[in-house]
């Protein structure tokens, strides 16, 4: 059998995609996609990448309304929350250690839920 071998492009519908596009890629460090062939679009960290889809009745992403939660690997998420807290966004850090790493939630400008892991040392 045939396998996916990553995520190639996460595709999503926003209400000012280029302001969007441009709080990712301040915040978060994520290039914009390239305006021709030429150049090199965002390249991801190899690491391990969840894919589970939920209950139409989860809580886990907040806001009922919203049909995704993005989850962003990060070295650092000390550092990560802290560059975000100096950008006044909100960053919720979950205190408790998992034995696959730790997380921090925030939302981004229109809402979306956005999990930040950073995997133990063994998980990626």
């Amino acid at each position: 059998m045939q396998r996916v071998t990553g995520i190639g492009g996460f595709f999503f519908r926003s209400d000012d995609s280029s302001g969007l596009a441009k709080w990712y890629q301040e915040r978060l460090g994520i290039d914009l996609v390239p305006a021709d062939y030429d150049q090199k679009p965002w390249l991801q960290s190899a690491g391990p990448t969840a894919f589970a889809p939920f209950s139409r009745d989860s809580d886990y992403f907040g806001n009922p309304a919203k049909n995704w939660m993005m989850n962003f690997r990060v070295e650092s998420l000390d550092a990560m929350v802290q560059q975000l807290r100096d950008g006044n966004i909100e960053v919720t850090v979950d205190p408790e250690t998992y034995p696959n790493g730790r997380f921090a939630r925030l939302h981004d400008p229109e809402g979306n839920p956005i999990e930040l892991w950073e995997p133990n040392r063994s998980q990626g």
